[in-house]
């Protein structure tokens, strides 16, 4: 009987112990220039103005059994590789948190600062790209301070997860056409439109990190939907920000909230069926009321999530690039030259011919990028994609994953611009004109995170 009660006893201790070791942090650290940038996101140059609000770094960083990990989120349109890599590098010098373990992704604000990617579409202005330059080389510390805040507060906490359906808030902005094109945004109340091209990711995942008396710590919320509303010339972290504050209101202005965007290449918040205008801040308000009262109804249905083992998978993969045409390099360095004059080039052959240059520039080296698993217990999995990623593409790597909450972080751990579904590359236009990478490589990404993720869950 003793051993028994020993046996019984020592179980109850194992559990109340592993409950002590998952703890969770969260900060958010300002990261809006203190001096008028090039905004990014666009094929024209634009000078910030103003500030309308400001743009930080986001981290959650969890820690069970002795192992940490961090889950940041940055108000900015994409972050280079390098950037990832230097963040790291201080975030492993300054904290216990070891570099492989951070997934460092990016809204896709693009009301946010350019930053130095060494891109062929990057401002050539000597005073500006002397500004932008000091911008992204001040930002990795920035960001590495936002993991040591968090780390810093990291407490006993209650982790849980819940989902909602919103299908009326992103919409897929490719079209098949009557000509028999496949349109890019094309227009409201288009009658040449005949049917929308491809799905939305209708999920809203919300994660919950509580104090054990249920003192909100941070939210994290992932949706799959483009943040580029508000247009203008003022830094703003686009209908997040409106999410942000409404769930500070709710919760309280001590709660994080962490939007991270889901695979969102081909989504937007365009409807063509409605007439009524959905740019400026006005709309961006909209659309992040909307998202919030989606986390406030999952609230209620939140499932709590057991202490388990957190586990965290990468793998760099190898992309193959798009081939190019014999005459393309000098083709695109004339209409380049164009840009500016009178006889300057159309929207997509800028876009060409931009993606020419950038590809021509690896001189035959694949584009090699991140995929990372993020694991809690057997339940909850964080995906990163190096990129602005067809929603179909996402919604398969969910579809097949083990595990019952998995959430997709595009654009984290660097960036390679618009990675296409296969079917899309066929149909051309915008994205698939614009990827640097070529086509079949969004689904070598998926079966890679599905390998990661089965892994992660085995405990391979």
């Amino acid at each position: 009987m003793a051993r028994i009660l020993i046996a019984v006893f020592g179980t109850w201790l194992w559990a109340v112990t592993a409950h002590a070791q998952l703890r969770a942090g969260a900060a958010a650290v300002r990261i809006t220039p203190d001096q008028p940038t090039p905004l990014a996101g666009y094929y024209n140059s634009r000078l910030a103005t103003n500030t309308h609000d400001e743009l930080h770094a986001k981290a959650i960083v969890i820690e069970q059994g002795g192992t940490k990990a961090a889950l940041v989120v940055c108000d900015l349109l994409s972050l280079p590789r390098t950037v990832i890599e230097r963040t790291r590098e201080i975030i492993a010098r300054t904290t216990g948190v070891p570099a492989a373990n951070v997934m460092i992704s990016a809204t896709h604000t693009h009301t946010g600062p350019l930053l130095d990617s060494k891109s062929s579409r990057n401002i050539t202005d000597s005073t500006s790209s002397a500004v932008v330059s000091e911008y992204t080389a001040q930002l990795p510390a920035k960001i590495a301070e936002s993991v040591r805040r968090a780390e810093a507060r990291l407490e006993t906490a209650r982790v849980s997860v819940g989902h909602e359906h919103e299908e009326h808030l992103a919409f897929n902005r490719r079209f098949h056409m009557r000509d028999g094109t496949v349109g890019w945004n094309p227009g409201k109340l288009n009658t040449n439109i005949v049917r929308v091209a491809g799905p939305i990711d209708p999920d809203v995942a919300v994660v919950l990190f509580e104090s054990p008396r249920r003192a909100p710590i941070a939210s994290y919320v992932n949706f799959a939907m483009h943040p580029d509303t508000v247009g203008g010339l003022e830094y703003s972290a686009d209908y997040a920000f409106t999410l942000a504050r409404l769930l500070g209101d709710y919760h309280g202005t001590n709660m994080v909230t962490v939007f991270a965007n889901g695979a969102c290449g081909d989504i937007n918040h365009v409807d063509v069926k409605w007439a009524g205008p959905q740019k400026g801040h006005v709309e961006a308000a909209r659309l992040g009321t909307v998202l919030a009262g989606n986390v406030l109804k999952a609230y209620t249905r939140l499932d709590s999530l057991q202490p388990a083992a957190l586990r965290v998978r990468s793998e760099m993969v190898k992309l193959d690039l798009p081939e190019l045409k014999p005459g393309e390099i000098e083709a695109a360095r004339a209409m380049v030259a164009r840009l500016g004059s009178t006889n300057a080039p159309k929207f997509l052959e800028q876009v060409h011919a931009f993606k020419v240059l950038d590809v021509a520039a690896r001189e035959g080296r694949p584009q090699e990028v991140e995929v990372q698993v993020i694991a809690l217990g057997d339940n909850v999995a964080w995906v990163s994609l190096p990129g602005e990623i067809f929603v179909e593409l996402g919604m398969a790597i969910k579809n097949r994953s083990p595990f019952a909450h998995t959430m997709i972080a595009e654009l984290a751990n660097g960036s390679i611009g618009y990675i296409p579904t296969q079917r899309a590359f066929v149909e051309g236009n915008y994205e698939p004109i614009s990827a640097r990478c070529a086509a079949g490589s969004g689904e070598k990404l998926v079966e890679v995170a599905v390998r990661l993720l089965l892994a992660a869950k085995k405990g391979e």
